[in-house]
């Protein structure tokens, strides 16, 4: 029986990842990120913007939340799922769905995101923005209406989801989570990177993990990642996912 069910779980996470990054009907690439036409290569390792599917992280990602949130739940790890920049929803979706395939009701997830698109850069503060253009970029601006009406689409939208809207360097001090389980970080700035790990990474108990999705392609969010675990003396191993992100258990 208990094989039956795993197998049940697994083909109800592998449809819904497969929809949330649009491989499941090839779903075209926007203009904006550079890619002509649908290519599984690139959709699955989330190096194209899907036109209308619910995340840009691609297929490799969102099997990496699925694993992250099965050992948490399997060690018992205490606390909730929080993603900072949450584009569509999408990898906030499927840490939900992993949730209910696991009938677990005791841990939330976090979809945190100013819904408005990037913040400005501001250099004086932290000069590795500087130069940065995403605040220019109308596809990176997706509103909280439209994120709620995603979770809806997957029968997921219920009070084990929680959004909160807002800068992070405004919401992340008093983020209403206790335990954070997994920390998944998508800012693509340095200061929407270094405001969560600040403000969340002592509430992650020994056993949990922070992942951050673009730090080997965007140099600024790698640089916030490298200063926090400088300035606590941490030297921990980055594991690698898809080329692009890489995640980090909390000792």
């Amino acid at each position: 029986m208990g094989d039956y069910i795993q197998d049940i779980r697994n083909r109800y996470l592998k449809v819904v990842a497969a929809s949330l990054d649009g491989s499941i009907c090839e779903d075209p690439p926007l203009p904006a990120s550079g890619a002509v036409a649908y290519d599984a290569n690139l959709r699955a390792h989330g190096w194209d913007w899907p036109s209308r599917a619910f995340t840009m992280v691609g297929s490799k990602r969102l099997e990496n939340v699925r694993r992250l949130l099965e050992s948490v739940i399997g060690s018992d790890v205490p606390g909730d799922f929080v993603e900072t920049g949450v584009w569509r929803g999408g990898a906030s979706i499927m840490a939900r769905a992993v949730l209910q395939a696991y009938c677990v009701t005791d841990r939330r997830v976090f979809a945190c995101d100013s819904f408005e698109g990037l913040p400005r850069p501001n250099p004086d503060k932290f000069p590795v923005d500087e130069g940065s253009v995403f605040h220019n970029y109308v596809d990176l601006s997706v509103s909280l209406d439209a994120v709620r009406s995603n979770f809806a689409k997957f029968d997921l939208l219920d009070d084990q989801v929680v959004f909160v809207k807002g800068w992070f360097r405004d919401t992340m001090p008093t983020l209403p989570c206790k335990n954070v389980a997994v920390l998944r970080l998508d800012g693509d700035m340095y200061e929407s990177t270094i405001d969560p790990l600040v403000h969340l990474y002592d509430r992650i108990p020994t056993g949990g993990w922070v992942i951050v999705d673009d730090y080997n392609v965007v140099p600024a969010a790698k640089q916030a990642v490298d200063d926090f675990l400088q300035s606590r003396s941490l030297d921990l191993r980055m594991e690698p996912i898809d080329g692009v992100g890489v995640c980090f258990r909390v000792p």
